[in-house]
């Protein structure tokens, strides 16, 4: 089946090509009957899961020689306009999602790259464009197909569903011969009438359609196919010059453009401040099975902006509706297929077979997250200070404002020999809060802590992307109020930020199930912690001050780190440097302390596959017990002890367990991610020029 003018129905086979689109139609349809059960319930609307049910059974079908065929969706990623989309269906149908940069080609079979070692893979539910598919024989600048892939297709050791080249079958050019196309195959008359095409190829057509060129729509025939200027034009649209300049491009060749005159779209409300009739387009889809095809009962439809909108092309950002097709009485679930004795084939648990790509940026997302709050949480307790109605020494202002600069990482910033800076730092504070450009901002984090969480989006639940959400508002509502803010109570701008920042971490950490990709989040969130908390401790208590400043500077940190309270609890005779630092690096019951951090990592990289020989540690579990063993063996007293106005030795044991920690992330990163990239084409073919 092809698309046509009234409608749009296209078949899933392994020879076809399934549109954008699907994944919208039941996501849309699952929102409506949330949002309004009882009249959902009671019109008695087909269900879409049995039409879903099929599409899952086909593809896995189209590998009858794998038992358990492992079956992955390949989407361009997160950049793409249908990612959601992609997601959506990816985890509504139980296979594993991926991008071209987790796939690879050895042997003339696919493998997904994984944390466990390459994975088989028996089919590809492809969602990328023709050209896209394979780098090494196509289009050598993609970096959304396999290198490889098209070799392994014709070794028949995987199967593309849909398998580059169908959209072929899009071709405008079709259009005309599809009546006869149909009669030919279905032996009679189409039950649908087409809008009549014009091919200028044929000389009739040719003729007609330059004598009428304003009351058609022209379309080149390869306006899907690799053309990127390629698409629909309204005659009556253009100027002179410009239809004078579309007859030139036609005469040379005819060929390749085809006419259609213009159709009147069928109209359904919509609301709009009010009641209103829009152009509609129904997509509408179809899946292959055993003997036939099964209708999508329902399907997506598409609305215009105005009353008098125009659908032609498709390729605008129109509207959505969903559509319901309704039975006068409640649909019964078909009959469930027989037991047998065999083995029926099902689907792989993904849980732990997760693609490289996608346990680094949880891995990433954790890091952000960590260090964005950090940041946080830091600048709200200095405001505090600031404003605070105690005097601050000259030498306890710089120590905290250098400290800002030092755990966001945003030198020279507050580094500097600046006298001007310290009295005056409104405006570097705005901008390590809000300059998203500015690498280490508090914006510049959250920005990365949502791109991550974009790129592994099937990953998280519906809580966490609505948080996810949440940030990316707060974030937008932060840099523009910001400025204003700072100059009355800025440690409240900041609560909102920090209160959903802690949410995000605990929906993680009480809903994500306990694998892999938890574990990969974890790590980074505690690995980032670590980091901060030294570099905080390093930049506020290396150098010896007065008493009363040296006071006011713990009692921030441990404001900071969530460990005041405690500390007033357990030493009610006054601050002191070793109890402050017992409590936030030695403490295993504080769950901020640096030993719970490296505890954790410790547990984490236990459960993480291994190719340890002989019962010898890993580079990766070696730097982390030394990082462990050199907290656990120092002497609080012996290293806060003070070489003049300087604590040579706490610097020294801070640097140490920095650089094992920095060491340890690294050789995480040599391990467990992947940043090989595939082989490209040397030589780029004249039609790509």
């Amino acid at each position: 089946m092809m698309r046509t003018p009234t409608g749009e129905m296209i078949v899933l086979n392994d020879r076809t090509q399934l549109p954008r689109g699907l994944g919208y139609a039941l996501e849309h349809r699952t929102v409506m009957s949330r949002s309004f059960p009882s009249l959902f319930r009671d019109s008695h609307v087909h269900r879409l899961a049995f039409f879903f049910r099929t599409l899952r059974q086909t593809l896995v079908s189209l590998q009858p020689q794998a038992q358990i065929p492992r079956i992955v969706l390949l989407t361009p990623g997160s950049h793409h306009p249908n990612y959601f989309e992609h997601a959506f269906l990816a985890n509504y149908l139980g296979f594993l999602l991926v991008q071209g940069s987790d796939l690879t080609v050895r042997n003339s079979e696919v493998w997904v790259k994984s944390l466990e070692g390459l994975l088989k893979v028996d089919v590809i539910f492809r969602q990328i464009e023709d050209h896209n598919t394979d780098p090494l024989e196509l289009d050598g600048e993609s970096h959304s197909g396999v290198s490889g892939l098209l070799e392994a297709v014709r070794a028949g050791n995987v199967i593309v569903a849909n398998p580059p080249g169908v959209s072929v079958l899009e071709n405008p050019a079709l259009f005309k011969f599809m009546p006869e196309i149909g009669r030919f195959y279905l032996g009679r008359e189409p039950r649908l009438a087409a809008v009549h095409t014009y091919w200028c190829g044929n000389r009739d057509d040719h003729h007609y359609v330059t004598q009428n060129l304003t009351d058609l729509l022209i379309k080149p025939i390869n306006y899907q196919i690799h053309s990127p200027t390629g698409r629909t034009v309204s005659g009556r649209e253009l100027t002179g010059a410009e239809q004078a300049n579309l007859l030139k491009k036609i005469d040379a060749a005819p060929h390749l453009y085809v006419a259609q005159p213009y159709a009147d779209p069928s109209q359904s409300p919509a609301w709009d401040k009010g009641l209103v009739s829009r152009p509609t387009l129904l997509r509408s889809f179809a899946v292959a099975n055993e003997n036939s095809y099964q209708l999508m009962p329902g399907g997506l439809a598409r609305i215009g902006a105005t009353s008098d909108a125009s659908l032609a092309g498709c390729n605008k950002r129109l509207g959505v509706k969903d559509t319901w097709v309704t039975a006068t009485e409640p649909e019964k679930e078909p009959p469930a297929r027989p037991h047998t004795t065999q083995h029926a084939p099902s689907l792989i648990d993904y849980s732990n077979e997760l693609p490289s790509r996608v346990i680094e940026n949880l891995f990433w997302m954790g890091r952000y997250a960590e260090r964005a709050e950090s940041g946080l949480r830091l600048l709200r307790s200095v405001f505090v200070q600031l404003n605070g109605s105690e005097y601050l020494t000259d030498t306890a202002r710089s120590t905290l404002l250098r400290s800002i600069t030092g755990v966001t990482n945003t030198f020279p910033g507050f580094t500097a020999d600046n006298s001007e800076l310290w009295k005056n730092p409104e405006a570097e504070l705005i901008s390590i809060v809000t300059d998203i450009t500015r690498p280490g901002s508090i914006a510049a984090c959250l920005l990365s802590l949502i791109n991550s969480a974009g790129q592994v989006k099937e990953m998280l639940s519906a809580d966490t992307q609505r948080i996810i959400n949440d940030i990316g508002d707060q974030l937008n509502t932060l840099c523009q109020d910001f400025p204003i803010q700072i100059e009355a109570a800025p440690e409240e701008a900041l609560d909102p930020l920090v209160t959903t920042l802690l949410a995000l971490s605990g929906v993680c950490r009480d809903s994500m199930i306990r694998g892999f990709g938890w574990r990969f989040l974890d790590m980074g969130k505690r690995l980032e912690r670590s980091l901060q908390t030294i570099t905080l401790l390093q930049s506020t208590l290396i150098d010896v001050l007065e008493p009363q400043d040296e006071s006011l500077i713990l009692e921030s940190i441990l404001l900071s780190v969530e460990a005041l309270i405690t500390f007033r609890r357990r030493h009610r005779n006054g601050m002191n440097i070793i109890n402050a630092l017992g409590l936030i690096l030695l403490d295993e019951g504080n769950p901020r302390s640096l030993i719970y951090q490296l505890e954790r990592l410790g547990r984490h990289l236990k459960q993480l596959p291994s190719n340890e020989e002989n019962q010898q540690l890993s580079d990766t579990k070696r730097s982390l017990l030394e990082a462990n063993t050199t907290l656990l063996l120092a002497d609080l007293e012996e290293v806060t002890s003070p070489t003049a106005d300087h604590r040579e030795m706490l610097e020294i044991l801070f640097d140490a367990i920095t650089e094992r920690l920095l060491k340890t992330a690294e050789q995480i990163s040599e391990h467990y991610f992947d940043h090989t990239a595939g082989p490209r084409l040397l030589i780029k073919p004249k039609h790509w020029v």
